[in-house]
């Protein structure tokens, strides 16, 4: 029986750099179980060893993995590699103020039930159901479909991006379904859906980040495996990522990381991170141009405030 102790230790994070170009990976849409497939590109990601420790450990433990650090980091484009490189398909959820919980598992169109019963037509109807069936107006959010998913004997990836956007209810509202992983949908005349008790393989690796915007509750946090992923300061790192990104011109990648490191000592109330480095070097390589001389060329790409474009002028 899966307890909160339960480990499953059958899937592990391994080295992106390894993996092939393409991998067929289930289209995320798909629940049922013939699922459609779809060819992806591989993600380019370069992990620390203690971000790969993290997300093993949330997928043995079957806990969210709750990601925290500057935007830009790459918080969010973990989940697209780990989906990448476990073959799993991937859910996302992008939150935002007015998200809810159940807005993930999933979401009744009482509206369209009531014109569709006013008009004596829908999808009951149609094949030739005396009444409307309740389950023609439930649409599944990104956890509701990787728990029935799951149902179907297939591991899913799911992102919750951003959560710190929401409500301070938000989280609390996922307590229990993030425990549990069930969900009961009531308007469809108590409809429910879980994952097999008796497969922790089969729960879903959930990656959720957090750009610190506001304290999430100490309930929610308990349910997490938590890691911060920090900016790698270290030219080596930083030279490694943009190889690893198609960025070949050795002498412009030790340019723009001499740059970006001298930036990000300034005192800017927002420091360039890994997103905007990428965006600019990419840049620079396709028009042939290149930092130097006191000159920092495309400036808009790496600094986004008009007070840190001052402290750069004086």
């Amino acid at each position: 029986m899966l307890t909160r102790h339960s480990v499953d230790t059958s899937l592990r994070f391994d080295r992106l750099a390894e993996l092939p170009d393409r991998r067929d990976i289930e289209a995320a849409g798909s629940s049922g179980p013939q699922p459609r497939f779809e060819s992806r590109q591989r993600e380019p990601y370069r992990a620390s060893a203690e971000l790969e420790e993290a997300v093993n450990v949330a997928i043995a433990l079957g806990r969210p993995l709750l990601l925290q650090g500057d935007p830009g980091a790459g918080k969010t484009r973990l989940a697209h590699a780990v989906s990448f490189a476990l073959s799993l398909p991937l859910e996302e959820a992008y939150i935002k103020s007015t998200s809810r919980g159940q807005d993930l598992l999933y979401v009744y169109d009482a509206v369209r039930r009531l014109y569709d019963t006013q008009l004596g037509r829908g999808v009951g109807r149609r094949l030739g159901r005396s009444a409307p069936d309740e389950r023609d107006y439930v649409r599944l959010g990104p956890l509701g479909r990787a728990i029935v998913r799951a149902g179907h004997g297939r591991r899913s990836m799911v992102l919750i991006d951003e959560i710190d956007k929401a409500d301070i209810d938000f989280p609390n509202d996922l307590l229990r379904e993030l425990d549990q992983l069930a969900f009961d949908v009531p308007e469809a005349h108590g409809e429910r859906h879980a994952v097999p008790a008796d497969r922790p393989d089969l729960r879903p690796v959930i990656v959720v980040t957090n750009n610190e915007e506001k304290a999430l509750p100490a309930a929610f946090l308990r349910r997490c495996v938590f890691h911060h992923v920090r900016f790698p300061d270290a030219a080596a790192e930083l030279d490694a990522i943009l190889t690893l990104h198609g960025i070949g011109d050795v002498q412009l990648r030790a340019e723009a990381i001499d740059t970006l490191l001298r930036l990000r000592a300034l005192d800017l109330a927002k420091k360039p991170g890994l997103s905007e480095l990428l965006d600019w070097v990419s840049y620079l390589q396709a028009v042939g141009e290149r930092p130097g001389h006191g000159r920092l060329p495309f400036a808009g790409a790496l600094v986004k405030q008009q007070s840190d474009a001052l402290r750069l002028e004086r």
